[in-house]
């Protein structure tokens, strides 16, 4: 075995990882088995076993740095390509699963949700954006199935709520009193698109919905 172009191989290959680093790669796994292998004892070497296995390691470890850059490559492809039909979406109206609603002008968005069952009575509650109870609708009875209550943007005094994003829950009750269970969601006109952190929203109003919520699209 030659020590000599043993030296010329551990010479290209980087020391240990970067500072500040627990990573491992694979310039620094070469280094240290060409270490090894220098530092062998020449009257016991290492076993031929033990080598191969060593080498089976580093191929690996090659291959799944290999595979690891690829997945980068393709998240960020994928990426784009959601940002791109994002886009779309602008001018649409979209349903999306969730519970908040705007004021716009003065002039508040529909609240929507679906009931499971015919209910008896139906009580809608909004919040400001402090979790404070500012409006409690009264829709009485309501049939089972999607649903639309009107509010005014005015608050429990009758007086005109600043612009801005509530958040609304619904109670519902059957003739004995039993609950029923209202599933709450945002339907919307879509003016634009916003990136943040890795997520897309769709902007509606002062809304941001974020895009996996969104289960229907429809025409404006």
């Amino acid at each position: 075995m030659s020590i000599t172009g043993l030296e010329s191989v551990t010479s290209a290959a980087s020391p240990i990882s970067s500072p500040g680093s627990d990573f491992l790669g694979k310039n620094a796994f070469l280094y240290m088995f060409i270490s090894q292998l220098r530092a062998q004892d020449p009257l016991n070497p290492m076993e031929s076993t033990e080598f191969t296995a060593q080498l089976a390691q580093f191929s690996s470890l090659e291959q799944l740095s290999n595979v690891n850059a690829n997945l980068e490559f393709l998240q960020l492809y994928q990426a784009s390509i959601n940002n791109s039909q994002a886009v779309g979406f602008i001018g649409k109206t979209i349903s999306a699963f969730g519970k908040s609603t705007g004021v716009v002008d003065g002039v508040a968005d529909q609240i929507h949700f679906k009931l499971t069952d015919d209910a008896n009575d139906v009580l809608v509650h909004i919040y400001d954006s402090d979790g404070n109870l500012i409006k409690t609708i009264e829709s009485g009875a309501l049939n089972a199935g999607e649903q639309a209550v009107e509010w005014d943007g005015t608050d429990n005094e009758g007086n005109q709520v600043p612009d801005g994003t509530y958040t609304f829950e619904v109670v519902a009750t059957d003739t004995e009193g039993n609950p029923i269970n209202a599933t709450t969601f945002i339907t919307a006109l879509v003016s634009g698109v916003s990136f943040k952190d890795g997520t897309t929203y769709l902007l509606a109003g002062d809304q941001e919905i974020a895009i996996g919520t969104v289960f229907r699209v429809m025409e404006a």
